[in-house]
């Protein structure tokens, strides 16, 4: 019985529609409580904008808001090509020699361990302004994801094909390419989706200090010496959405991939 109840809430969770219906529920229950909090403790709007407040600044300029998300969306989305593609052939070149990963692997650790907003004002100054340094800032915060993911995917490939392909006399880029790379996929992928994220944030960052346009790092950082808090919030959901549409595509390319490799298993 019991293991009929757990099969049926598998099927339940797998289900295409369970997808969509439980986040929709799920945000539209988070409005519930922050509509609630705010009119329970009558928090001021400077405070904690209504929901309805956040809704009309989207409306009293759409345009605007909708070049900015954009521009935010075009910016954060290179930035994690660049890293994704120059992730994976790092960690590829590492895997394929080791002298050369005990001498570089350490310094990549510096994307994760250098603060952003330390480094953003030298990408300006080496990039100048407006896209290039943004899409720097996006890539540097991602990449480290995509680099580890991927190193520990080329390592942890069977040992017993490792030895059989040895016997059959493949090279390294051979092994590299029928064995290690495919059976990477998962770890691969896991890194990708880490990165997706990271490259929004990335590059909200790089748009507070080295914009020359009006993306919504400049919607927020501008709105929020106006002290229009609702006008904020606004940025701020739409770049959480530019977020969420890079890792729900990264996703579901990811899906894709990781069938074809298990066809390939």
């Amino acid at each position: 019985m019991s293991r009929r109840f757990t099969d049926a809430q598998r099927s339940l969770a797998d289900h295409p529609a369970v997808g969509i219906v439980v986040p929709i529920v799920t945000a539209s229950g988070a409005i519930l409580v922050w509509t609630g909090i705010k009119g329970a403790f009558d928090i001021s709007d400077y405070l904690l904008p209504s929901p309805l407040a956040v809704v009309h600044a989207l409306r009293e300029q759409p345009s605007l808001y909708l070049a900015a998300t954009i521009e935010t969306a075009i910016c954060a989305s290179l930035g994690f090509l660049i890293a994704a593609v120059s992730g994976v052939t790092l960690a590829s070149v590492l895997s394929l020699f080791r002298i050369i990963e005990r001498g570089i692997y350490p310094l990549t650790l510096l994307f994760q361990m250098v603060p952003l907003i330390a480094i953003a004002p030298l990408l300006v100054i080496w990039f100048g302004y407006g896209r290039p340094s943004i899409i720097a800032c996006a890539t540097i915060v991602s990449i480290f994801p995509v680099i580890a993911n991927t190193l520990a995917g080329l390592r942890s490939r069977d040992a017993g094909l490792n030895e059989l392909f040895a016997i059959l006399g493949a090279g390294r880029l051979t092994t590299w390419w029928k064995l290690a790379l495919p059976s990477s996929v998962p770890s691969i992928l896991t890194g990708l989706r880490i990165a997706a994220g990271l490259a929004t944030i990335g590059t909200i960052a790089g748009e507070f200090i080295g914009s020359d346009r009006q993306p919504l790092g400049v919607l927020i950082t501008t709105n929020l010496r106006s002290s229009q808090t609702s006008a904020v919030f606004a940025s701020v959901l739409l770049a959480a959405c530019v977020g969420f549409a890079l890792f729900g595509t990264v996703s579901v390319l990811g899906r894709v991939l990781f069938a074809r490799w298990l066809r390939g298993t």
